[in-house]
């Protein structure tokens, strides 16, 4: 495998409809993995949404870090990890403007608008992983 270019890591991150698997621990530690909706956010950020109540939701308010794995799992294979801090807005303003970009991305267009209001209610938080650490890599196809 090589190293994926900073642009190419960007378009295999945020291009299509690929999700990603985040990963969080508790304050324990104990670990938790769950599959994602995501989109870019400012600079080295990927944003995502998720409900309070969730495994997800009380790792990070006792831990706010997490790493994002997204894959490609057809050959020659490639993949690209993310580690870092998350910030969590309980209450975002513009909850609905990014669950609406979520949405386009994932969703069909004549549904964008529901899914982005399902997901835009009080108890959904948002949340912004820092690009603190990236591995990227894709195959080499013989």
């Amino acid at each position: 495998m090589r190293d994926m270019t900073e642009q190419e890591t960007r378009a295999f991150l945020f291009e299509g409809a690929r999700t990603g698997k985040l990963a969080t621990a508790s304050e324990s530690g104990a670990p938790h993995a769950a599959p994602v909706w995501f989109v870019p956010g400012a600079d080295a950020e990927i944003v995502f949404t998720t409900w309070h109540e969730s495994v997800k939701a009380r790792h990070l308010r006792a831990n706010p870090r997490a790493s994002l794995v997204v894959d490609d799992e057809r050959f020659p294979y490639a993949f690209v990890l993310v580690k870092g801090p998350v910030l969590v807005q309980e209450a975002a303003p513009d909850l609905l403007r990014w669950t609406t970009a979520i949405s386009r991305r994932y969703v069909p267009a004549d549904r964008i608008d529901e899914f982005a209001r399902r997901n835009a209610v009080p108890g959904e938080w948002l949340c912004r992983l820092r690009m603190e650490r990236v591995v990227a890599r894709a195959g080499i196809a013989e």
